[in-house]
């Protein structure tokens, strides 16, 4: 059974709806910050997966609209990357984005690696490794989709699986490191225990009341973003042979049109919202997601459960040893430090949620950290993606 376009939609949007319903009821998947799209879509491919293997209907979505959200989305993040924040978070800023690159550049050789032992294509592998792990539910998507189409069967479902339980370990091991490693350093905070969500470090927004006119100037930065990063992609990739996804050269060439409207935001009489520019990503993200997931066929996942399972535990021991001690030791063994790998778990595993999360339940036993609270959220909003998709987008093209 074949669905058109606008049934596809509505049951995107239904989806997430469904899904953001369960998140708030089911404190599962609130303590471990799965995605309502990721929730809803997981059950409406189980649905599908009933249908399939039960031989009364094989459902295909009309996922037309996909790739639109997926590019929207990845464009709003390269506008939402103001480097004036850099300069807040300083030296340790810099560390610990080197950190969190080079385990992009460590999971994804483990994960083509034990792939190739495993017998299995190493683009599985690798959509086992940093696309999911760094990259969540939105880069598995992403990254699936493009490796989908250069003929490797399973690449989303692989990479959706591997997202999530990256997700959940990210949120299961990174309390207990933390705790271990204050109580083994005998660690304390300079500050109180707080509501550490107050810290989440964000670009300044204005509270206004957007005019039509006005979400149309957004609408109309962000296409034409789109649309000339597309052009220069694919202008790339045939002068080049590398692959370049379209999303990829949107993507920066949002960070470039973003940096050109901070630098002449005193010359122009526009003043970049960027919760107008957030919350569109966000919409797009939602149903981007809610497409990818409900098409996905977890039939296909009956052959490779067990080797996902095996590199996404790899992942899970190398960055807790790497966060405990080496990353650890770099930020200035301190307590600060201890927050900061605590959020890395859990970003490098999973998402920025699931580091916000991890944050939370330690500063608010032990002590807040506005050094944490600054530096994690920048690295993991945006800065992370600047390094991990290029490094993605090499590995794809080494191992195609």
């Amino acid at each position: 059974m074949e669905l058109n376009l606008v049934t596809s939609l509505f049951l995107a949007v239904m989806v997430y709806l469904i899904g953001a319903y369960l998140v708030k009821k089911i404190y599962f998947l609130d303590r471990y910050s799965i995605p309502a799209p990721v929730v809803g879509g997981l059950l409406f491919a189980v649905f599908t997966l009933i249908m399939h293997t039960s031989d009364l209907v094989t459902i295909t979505i009309d996922t037309s609209l996909q790739s639109l959200f997926m590019i929207i989305f990845f464009t709003t993040v390269g506008l939402g990357a103001s480097f004036k924040l850099i300069k807040l978070g300083g030296k340790l800023l810099i560390i610990y984005l080197l950190a969190a690159s080079f385990l992009s550049v460590v999971q994804n050789t483990l994960g083509v690696s034990l792939a190739s032992l495993l017998g299995i294509d190493p683009l599985l592998g690798l959509m086992a490794s940093s696309p999911a792990m760094i990259g969540g539910h939105g880069g598995a998507a992403a990254f699936g989709e493009t490796i989908d189409g250069l003929g490797v069967q399973g690449a989303t479902t692989v990479g959706i699986a591997a997202a999530t339980l990256g997700l959940i370990a990210g949120g299961v091991f990174g309390g207990p490191v933390a705790r271990y490693m204050i109580n083994k350093h005998n660690l304390k905070s300079n500050e109180p225990a707080f509501d550490a969500g107050e810290y989440e470090v964000q670009d300044v927004k204005k509270e206004n009341k957007l005019t039509i006119d006005q979400f149309f100037i957004y609408l109309a930065i962000i296409t034409f973003t789109m649309a000339l990063g597309t052009y220069i992609g694919g202008i790339f990739s045939d002068l080049s042979g590398v692959i370049l996804p379209d999303y990829v050269g949107a993507m920066f060439v949002a960070i470039v049109v973003r940096t050109l409207l901070d630098a002449t935001q005193d010359k122009v009489p526009f003043d970049f919202d960027t919760t107008v520019n957030d919350k569109i990503g966000a919409v797009s993200l939602g149903l981007f997601l809610s497409f990818a997931l409900m098409s996905i066929k977890l039939w296909e996942l009956a052959d490779l459960a067990l080797p996902i399972l095996l590199i996404v535990s790899v992942h899970v021991i190398v960055i807790i040893l790497y966060t405990m001690f080496v990353v650890y030791r770099l930020l200035g063994k301190n307590y600060d430090a201890v927050v900061m790998i605590n959020g890395l778990m859990g970003s490098g595993l999973g998402a920025t949620p699931t580091a916000m999360a991890n944050m939370d339940a330690i500063t608010s036993k032990f002590g807040d950290s506005k050094t944490a609270y600054l530096i994690v959220p920048i690295v993991g909003a945006f800065l992370i993606d600047i390094i991990n998709i290029p490094v993605i987008v090499f590995f794809i093209n080494l191992f195609n």
